[in-house]
Parts: C-alpha cells; sequence; structure tokens
C-alpha cells in the first residue's frame, strides 16, 4: 500500500493599495494587493506550508525567512517552485492540492482555472489534481470588512518512485 501523507496550510494577508495584488500567481488587476515580505501570493504560501507540513520540513518561513534580502519581493510562484524541489530531494512527490480563498472581493471563481493551471504547472501535476474555491466569509469579522483575506490548503504527498523507507 502507497503511503500518503497529508499536510494543512494557512496564510493571511492585509490589502495594500501600493502593491499587485497576486494569487496563486495570477494578478487581479485594480484590486489592492496584499502586504508582506514578498509578492504576498497568500495562495502559494498556503500551499507551501501544505507541503512542507505534509513531510514535515517546516513551513515556508523556515525555508524563505522574511527579513533576508534574497526573498524581498520574490514571486512566491518561484518559491513554491523551489518547495517542490525541496520534496523531491526528499524524495516525495506531490499527488494533490486543494485550495479555499476567504474573500469578500475579489471573485475568485472567474479566475479560478487561470490559478490552477499556474499551479499545476508549478507542481508537475494535472490540472484535474489541483483545486481552487473561492468563499465569501459573509461579512463577518476583519475578512468581512475587506481589511486582507485568508488561504487554507490541503496538499497529499506520495513517496517518489524509488523511494526507500
Amino acid at each position: 500500500m502507497t503511503e500518503v501523507r497529508v499536510g494543512i496550510g494557512y496564510d493571511s494577508h492585509r490589502f495594500d493599495a501600493a502593491r499587485p495584488l497576486i494569487l496563486g500567481g495570477v494578478h487581479f488587476p485594480d484590486h489592492p494587493g496584499l502586504a508582506g515580505f514578498s509578492d504576498a501570493d497568500a495562495v502559494a504560501h498556503a500551499v507551501i506550508d501544505a507541503l512542507l507540513g505534509a513531510v514535515a520540513l517546516g513551513d515556508v518561513g523556515t525555508h524563505f525567512p522574511p527579513g533576508e534580502d534574497a526573498w524581498r519581493d520574490a514571486d512566491s510562484m518561484d518559491l513554491l517552485e523551489r518547495a517542490v524541489a525541496v520534496l523531491g530531494g526528499e524524495s516525495w512527490s506531490v499527488r494533490n492540492v486543494d485550495v479555499t480563498v476567504i474573500c469578500e472581493s475579489p471573485r475568485i471563481g472567474p479566475r479560478a482555472l487561470e490559478m490552477r493551471a499556474g499551479l499545476a504547472a508549478r507542481l508537475g501535476v494535472p490540472i484535474g489534481r489541483v483545486s481552487i474555491k473561492g468563499k465569501s466569509n459573509e461579512g463577518m469579522g476583519w475578512i468581512g470588512r475587506r481589511e486582507g483575506l485568508a488561504v487554507q490548503a490541503v496538499a497529499a504527498v506520495v513517496p517518489a518512485p524509488g523511494r526507500a523507507d
């Protein structure tokens, strides 16, 4: 029987009108961006955390510490690719990823396919193994007040072919 490991990721950021909004590698024009050290792509960050957590290899901050100039304004999709390489170095492969973006705006549904395609390419999996959903917080709390957004991600990883345990 193949071992499957599952990890959960979470990220949240405040909106920052001085920055572009990038989610899952997709630019959302005419919407405030997210405050953060890198490009603040909360989708990519949550997926990284889910992947690394599945194999007990820390989190996004462990591998790409905020405050280090190398990661200032970094493209988080590049960081995601690096995290996938870390998994590969430990003989793990991505099986699938499921992401929920919680926000009042922007609307995620119209751009979900584009985000899925970009994530699938960086993860090295077919698009059918990547899910993106947008959910409202129904006007409640800081998300409901449109102060920012949050992302939850779940990832499953399996041993890479030839992995010896």
